[in-house]
């Protein structure tokens, strides 16, 4: 497809509203949606995440917001975009994903919001009373299939939760050495694989690959006998950087367009041999799973909480002081072959993390890598400070010493064929949620190359 109309329009955008970057921590007034839902429901009017959806009817793959327990399509309502950015840009609500509309930055952002909560509010007639309009304009979430919602050209995967960085270096390299030299210094990363990243509800295929159990012989070919989840969180990029720009800490905010779930599937024992010494490989590209709807970094402002202490002081391009860590309640649930209900095994918050995903994103930058829109930078395992919240079963069961009750005689150390992990996430607001649905994928037995 082309992009030219889109890239004038984004020029525009820039040139007419510089100035619309949202204030973060913002107390947001009441309003009520003419859609239905309870106080628990994770798509209020106060949400409204952006995610890439089609039907059995309708193949086509088309933008939509999600709103209770329904999609507004926004092909079907481009037209009611008609704002002094939006109206220049519309036809990006006509993309099979969301790429085009995140490069046209925060004032086409803003504004989207602006008009959606308008147009989904109680007391706007605009929907609410064009039963014909809303017959085409609304899908029940439960009859639309979800698709990836960006072509994502780059992933980054990060290493920021202090918790998980010093429990892993516990295992591996003792008390004194758990984080390395380097890690309250910089977000440590590593450029991950773009292409097995698979939408919530894909299956992932246990892993074959190269593993040495016994140091004292040589490595063996096999199936991943360490098969671990990890709890993370993404964020999607918004206007494209030129190669050899960096985007300064203070203008980061500006190129980050909002939030999904992320499980960032492990294969423990195939790591540990390959990893050595440029760092993950087929213990991470076979499968990186996260949650179709994308928030908003707009509809999260309010959750926006002091960030973790950093000593030492990071270097000055890393600072910044306004607060940019968010309070995201995490879970994951373990839902065995046989088992009636899922086992929660660990409840989290991205509060927790240490870099905050300006100082990954000033980082990564920094030496004049490029950005596109609908790059996906991701976390890292979110640990806690206490067993309960430890984001991985490397930790759960403490690098294999220890089981994990999931109930009823169920007992894991690692993931079992036939596992479903369920991630889950929100923050609490009040009197509703800003939610992130659940991020799933179905561990499938492997299937070894013959001879």
């Amino acid at each position: 497809m082309s992009l030219s109309p889109i890239n004038t329009c984004c020029t525009r955008v820039c040139e007419i509203h510089s100035k619309q970057t949202p204030k973060v921590g913002r107390k947001r007034k009441a309003i009520m949606s003419f859609i239905q839902y309870n106080k628990d429901c994770d798509f209020p009017i106060q949400n409204l995440p952006y995610g890439v959806f089609s039907t059995a009817d309708n193949a086509k793959l088309r933008i939509g917001v999600a709103i209770g327990d329904q999609i507004l399509d926004l092909t079907v309502v481009k037209e009611l975009f008609n704002g002094p950015v939006l109206s220049e840009c519309r036809d990006v609500f006509e993309e099979p994903t969301l790429n085009a509309f995140m490069g046209l930055g925060t004032p086409a952002w803003t504004e989207a919001r602006a008009t959606l909560q308008k147009l989904l509010s109680a007391d706007e007639p605009t929907l609410r009373d064009n039963a014909d309009l809303r017959q085409r304009a609304f899908v029940a979430q439960s009859d639309a299939t979800m698709h990836l919602p960006t072509s994502i050209g780059d992933y980054t995967d990060f290493y920021s939760s202090c918790y998980h960085a010093t429990n892993v270096g516990i295992m591996f390299r003792g008390k004194d050495n758990a984080l390395q030299p380097n890690w309250k210094h910089l977000p440590v990363g590593y450029h991950g694989r773009a292409s097995s990243v698979v939408v919530s509800g894909t299956s992932i295929r246990r892993p074959c690959g190269q593993t040495r159990a016994d140091d004292t012989k040589p490595p063996v070919y096999g199936p991943c006998r360490l098969f671990d989840f990890e709890l993370e969180m993404g964020f999607f990029t918004g206007p494209a950087t030129k190669l050899g720009e960096a985007i300064p800490i203070a203008k980061a905010q500006d190129h980050i367009f909002g939030m999904v779930l992320m499980n960032d599937w492990s294969a423990r024992d195939i790591q540990k041999w390959e990893y050595v010494p440029l760092g993950p490989f087929l213990g991470k590209n076979f499968g990186t799973t996260i949650s179709p709807w994308v928030v908003t970094m707009q509809a999260l402002s309010s959750f926006a909480v002091p960030n973790e202490p950093q000593d030492p002081k990071p270097l000055a391009y890393l600072q910044h002081d306004d607060q940019y860590n968010f309070d995201i309640n995490l879970s994951v649930g373990i839902k065995g072959e046989g088992m009636s209900e899922p086992a929660v095994v660990c409840n989290s918050n991205f509060k927790y993390m240490y870099w905050t995903m300006k100082q990954q994103l000033a980082h990564h930058t920094v030496g004049g890598c490029n950005t596109n829109p609908g790059d996906l930078l991701a976390s890292g395992t979110i640990s806690g400070p206490t067993d309960a919240a430890l984001g991985s079963m490397l930790e759960l069961c403490w690098k294999g010493t220890r089981e994990v009750d999931l109930g009823n005689g169920n007992k894991r150390k690692f993931l079992k064929d036939g596992d479903k992990v369920i991630l889950a996430g929100h923050c609490q607001g009040d009197g509703y949620r800003i939610g992130f649905g659940t991020c799933t994928g179905t561990v499938l037995s492997a299937t070894p190359i013959s001879k």
